[in-house]
């Protein structure tokens, strides 16, 4: 059951800086390549992983990495449209907008990036790519999926997986050949600073929304007030 913790309440300059924050460290690297004479400073960096994620190559990494690389982006915005019906049937219309919304808005920037950038993949990709490297939107929709998770479960163990599930998304767009490492930081960071910025303007909401259902879904909750009306039987 997805359900909103009662976070600390931190004023929303904590939540919005490291959104900022997170937006420059993807819009900085995007207008290096796309103004920069060249090639990039960091271009020595991603070469150098490129020829690290080459050498890790096996039977069993390239079948790991064919799943991931549907899981990554078909799989996730299946996942992403079952959470928003699950918030729905839950009763939580404001979550699932900010679900949808913050999604579809990271989804819709990193395409406009990719095609404004217009950055060259490396060569060799081992899958059926689209035309523009910078940024990963792999990357970018797995991380804008697992950040909205972690706002909405609000668990250590929710982060954790978060972390791990953005890591593991990286390290497979380079071994397949399909990004740079430039690529997928910086669709992590587009993804995490936009859905951070939603969360900003939904978080109120959303959680007087969930404090309605006393955290509990939504005909759970209402039995509940059935039972505390009619009140303990003879």
């Amino acid at each position: 059951m997805i359900r909103l913790l009662l976070p600390r309440q931190r004023p929303s300059w904590q939540i919005i800086t490291p959104a900022v924050l997170l937006l420059c460290a993807f819009a900085v690297p995007g207008g290096m390549i796309l103004l920069g004479q060249g090639e990039p400073a960091f271009n020595q960096v991603d070469t150098t992983w490129q020829a690290y994620a080459f050498t890790l190559h096996s039977p069993f990494g390239d079948a790991v990495n064919a799943v991931l690389n549907w899981a990554g982006y078909v799989g996730i915005l299946v996942f992403h449209f079952i959470l928003v019906i699950a918030l729905f049937i839950w009763q939580r219309p404001k979550a699932a907008l900010f679900s949808s919304a913050s999604g579809l808005t990271a989804l819709a920037l990193t395409q406009l990036a990719k095609a404004v950038v217009g950055r060259d993949r490396p060569h060799g990709a081992q899958v059926l790519t689209d035309t523009g490297s910078y940024p990963s939107g792999h990357v970018s929709a797995t991380t804008a999926f697992l950040v909205i998770l972690v706002l909405l479960i609000g668990r250590t163990w929710m982060k954790v997986v978060a972390l791990v599930g953005i890591l593991v998304m990286m390290v497979s767009r380079t071994y397949l050949l399909a990004h740079w490492l430039s690529d997928v930081l910086g669709g992590a960071c587009l993804a995490a600073g936009t859905v951070l910025l939603f969360w900003a303007a939904f978080r109120n909401v959303c959680i007087k929304e969930n404090e309605e259902a006393d955290g509990l879904t939504v005909w759970q909750a209402k039995a509940l007030r059935r039972r505390q009306a009619a009140g303990p039987r003879e």
